[in-house]
């Protein structure tokens, strides 16, 4: 659930600096065409333009603040295997966002593709947080300030567009049919307070624990985030296309 918000505004960077040729839109949105035979490139390009400038957000494109950006909730359920938790936070801060580094870019016209992937130097999440539940059998409940930190992390995103006709403007606008997401994260700490009612022996136990098989912890629950992380980029980037009709977005 921590990553999703940094990769809703760096997609959502990515796709509204394709293009947006309209008088009002600032210099520093790169405009990239189809016919570019290195269009790939430059979307690339494009993002790096741009994210000098997400840091206070950009309310022209719809972009919020993203140092620190704030996201209000995200809730995660896991009932199988070894985890057996639910989770829910709330006042979300993450940090590190605007380091983002796009490694490649790849747009596949004819199959109405996208593949984007990324590397994040450090991502820092500061949150409220109840759960309840266990974890390899041990039983873990809490509600308080949770931290945690994230480093080297990889990204890929896969997007499956489609066209339709929008009423609202006429025009051929699109949309995303499918999405997969994938991450690798190099290294992890965590720090939740108040686990167990306070407990201070209990709650230091489980957040060395915590620490100690973040890996694990990680690969039980990452089907879930990943999943909440596609839908809710799917749902942001959808409200962008509806907005601009295709050849606003992507000119010939």
């Amino acid at each position: 659930m921590l990553l999703y918000g940094s990769l809703i505004i760096f997609f959502v960077a990515s796709c509204s600096t394709v293009a947006l040729p309209v008088p009002d839109i600032p210099p520093y949105l790169k405009i990239c065409h189809r016919s570019d035979p290195h269009l790939n490139d430059c979307i690339k390009e494009s993002i790096k333009t741009l994210k000098p400038y997400l840091g206070n957000g950009i309310p022209s494109l719809r972009i919020p603040p993203c140092e620190p950006l704030h996201v209000d909730e995200v809730e995660i359920n896991q009932f199988s295997g070894p985890i057996y938790i639910h989770a829910k936070y709330s006042n979300i801060s993450i940090y590190g966002g605007t380091n983002i580094v796009p490694k490649t870019i790849k747009l596949d016209l004819d199959k109405d593709r996208m593949r984007l992937k990324f590397f994040i130097p450090w991502l820092e999440m500061i949150a409220h947080y109840h759960l309840n539940g266990r974890i390899m059998m041990l039983p873990m409940v809490g509600s308080g300030l949770g931290h945690g930190n994230f480093t080297d992390i990889d990204v890929i995103i896969t997007l499956q567009m489609e066209r339709y006709q929008s009423q609202k403007t006429g025009q051929v606008h699109q949309r995303v049919s499918d999405i997969y997401v994938d991450f690798v994260i190099g290294h992890a700490t965590v720090k939740l307070d108040d686990l167990f009612d306070g407990d201070s022996t209990l709650s230091a136990a489980m957040n060395l624990f915590l620490n100690d098989n973040w890996r694990s912890i990680v690969a039980e629950i990452k089907p879930k985030l990943e999943e909440t992380i596609g839908d809710l980029i799917k749902d942001f980037t959808d409200k962008i296309f509806s907005e601009f009709p295709e050849d606003v977005l992507l000119p010939p």
